[in-house]
């Protein structure tokens, strides 16, 4: 992380917890040191600033190559913001690039770092809680992490979608819950195990967020035949 990092939590971190005042409940139930996996609900495109500036430890989270790769002024400005805050440059897609993402977030946790992932894949646009993937308990029976779960609340009001900045006109809350050791439900290949795994940790995120349950899993509309046909075909999530 180097200097920008250093920099993000010296200035940026105190500057946004003084404009925002995030409200934050459950911080020393966070674990100081190890691997962490921090698994929240997702509203926002803050929320992956949320919770950095909440959490009591550095937390890396994975954030789209893009955002590293401008040109000029404004291209070096976004590395060092998304670097301040502890983003990880990746490729999103599947295949390959998937693969890429699990053994860059596995690298982490194997050095004792934490890192911030969310079960329902991308942001919800209703407010309503999706369905869990289970990359993240995979991830977490895989590694033996613990996972804490995160209720994040109004991050959706402070900055909605198509919104160019966060509005200081209302403030989010961040509820940190109860570390979960999943090992109970068995191994990483087990594709029940990852089920069971990732209904337990929807099951804390809801239980802090309150959100109203989907009942389903947050995708996007298919637009040919051939993935309308994928997608009603029985297959697990990832």
């Amino acid at each position: 992380m180097g200097v920008a990092y250093v920099l993000g939590r010296t200035v940026i971190t105190p500057l946004a917890r003084l404009i925002y005042r995030p409200r934050v409940e459950g911080k020393h139930l966070v674990p100081r040191s190890g691997p962490v996996i921090f698994a929240s609900n997702h509203l926002s495109f803050i929320d992956s600033i949320a919770i950095p500036v909440a959490a009591p430890r550095q937390v890396h989270f994975l954030a789209k190559s893009s955002y590293f790769e401008g040109s000029g002024l404004s291209g070096w400005a976004s590395r060092q913001f998304f670097t301040s805050i502890g983003a990880i440059p990746v490729r999103r897609g599947a295949g390959q690039a998937a693969l890429d993402a699990l053994d860059q977030q596995r690298a982490l946790l194997e050095a004792g770092s934490a890192v911030a992932l969310y079960p329902e894949g991308t942001r919800s646009v209703d407010g309503r809680l999706y369905k869990g993937r289970t990359g993240v308990a995979f991830l977490a029976l895989q590694t033996g992490a613990p996972v804490v779960p995160v209720g994040l609340i109004g991050t959706d009001k402070v900055m909605p979608k198509g919104a160019t900045l966060p509005s200081p006109k209302h403030r989010i809350t961040v509820k940190f819950g109860e570390p979960l050791d999943l090992s109970h439900h068995g191994h990483a290949s087990s594709g029940r195990a990852r089920r069971g795994a990732t209904d337990e940790i929807m099951a804390a995120i809801h239980a802090l967020s309150g959100q109203e349950l989907a009942g389903a899993y947050n995708e996007v509309q298919p637009q040919s035949p051939i993935e309308r046909i994928k997608q009603a075909l029985p297959h697990e999530r990832r």
